[in-house]
């Protein structure tokens, strides 16, 4: 693996993240901590030193696993995990992105994770509730206490992300590196705003779920759109977000899928994954898995160049809704613009060339 800058700082990390939701069997389909360790071996051995957890994956295991497995060589990596989700339903306080919880959430992750300060701290889902200023000001204490280097927020509205990064630069506050969200192939909802906004300040984008809860593996959503995916990926909010994986449109971008990763000789897994890295340099894909094997064909995408023809077959094949106002926008290009835009120099403001979809 390659490395690259997190977002618009000096960070390194490697261009593909472990994540390690599967790392722990609490949840009754992840890995044991033996063939955790071996994933995580996997991963070092690839190259790879930039690990994403969260505070309440797999009841903190994931986090206690990982710091097993980084004793010893703690600063050689990069490690990025979480808080927000309640860690006790009868305490109002236990979740949420208020100042309390974010700190009592810290020091736990801290001592299951076995270190004193994590690299990267992501304030895990938008609550609807605390004002930004108090989770902003919350987050830069702890960059100033030593325990947190850099900070990202995580399933976040693009407005309200980019409402904080501009609070933060106007205040001297530590601004946010990346975002992390779900996008992949078949779930390109992201391009609408998230993406383009994230660009725009020099976020890295994280991504999560870039196999479509398996489906993009060929595997979950069948080649044969007459046979429904019946096993079982998750529980709970987990399994209801990835019932979109089952629909014939998710059946018919994995079809093209399996097609053109049979015309280059390689896997639908890494093709998906090496996809998302050809989109543009700032997506960081999250590579996880239940075994070796499958994530050492997660990893191997990175070693995948994409040619221009198979990245414009898979954009073709998953074309997002993109909405209002970007669909009227480039309805309208010749009435409101003329022929100014295509005349641009290339390389002038890159992202509002991408926003109204210049570039292809």
């Amino acid at each position: 693996m390659k490395t690259t800058f997190l977002g618009h700082t000096g960070l390194r990390v490697s261009e593909l993240c472990l994540g390690t939701m599967t790392f722990g069997t609490e949840t009754g389909w992840g890995a044991d901590m033996d063939e955790s360790r071996a994933i995580f071996d996997a991963y070092v051995a690839a190259g790879g030193n930039f690990i994403d957890t969260a505070n309440l994956y797999t009841g903190g295991t994931s986090e206690r696993f990982v710091g097993d497995f980084v004793k010893g060589e703690r600063d050689r990596f990069v490690i990025a995990t979480k808080y927000t989700a309640s860690s006790d339903k009868t305490d109002p306080n236990a979740g949420g992105n208020q100042r309390k919880n974010l700190v009592r959430s810290l020091d736990a992750s801290l001592k299951r994770l076995g270190t004193d300060y994590v690299d990267l701290y992501f304030v895990h889902m938008f609550d609807g509730f605390t004002p930004i200023e108090e989770t902003l000001r919350a987050l830069d204490d702890q960059v100033r206490a030593g325990k947190v280097l850099y900070v990202g927020f995580s399933d976040f509205p693009a407005w309200m992300v980019a409402k904080a990064d501009t609070l933060a630069s106007l205040t001297g506050l530590t601004r946010p590196a990346c975002i992390q969200i779900e996008y992949n192939l078949a779930m390109r909802d992201a391009e609408r705003e998230l993406i383009p906004m994230a660009d725009a300040l020099g976020l890295s984008v994280m991504d999560w779920s870039p196999l479509g809860a398996g489906a993009l593996s060929g595997k979950i959503v069948r080649p044969d759109p007459e046979e429904n995916y019946t096993g079982r990926v998750a529980s709970g909010a987990v399994a209801r977000n990835f019932d979109k994986y089952r629909s014939e449109r998710a059946n018919a971008i994995v079809r093209e899928l399996i097609a053109a990763a049979g015309a280059l000789g390689t896997t639908p897994s890494r093709l998906a994954i090496a996809w998302l890295r050809a989109k543009s340099d700032i997506h960081i894909p999250i590579v996880g898995a239940r075994s070796v094997r499958h994530v050492e064909d997660n990893l191997a995408a990175a070693e995948l160049a994409v040619p221009v023809e198979i990245m414009a077959r898979l954009d073709r094949a998953s074309p997002p809704d993109l909405g209002f106002p970007i669909s009227f926008l480039r309805a309208g290009q010749g009435d409101w613009y003329g022929d100014q835009p295509q005349r641009l120099d290339q390389r002038a403001r890159p992202t509002g060339r991408r926003f109204l979809g210049l570039d292809g």
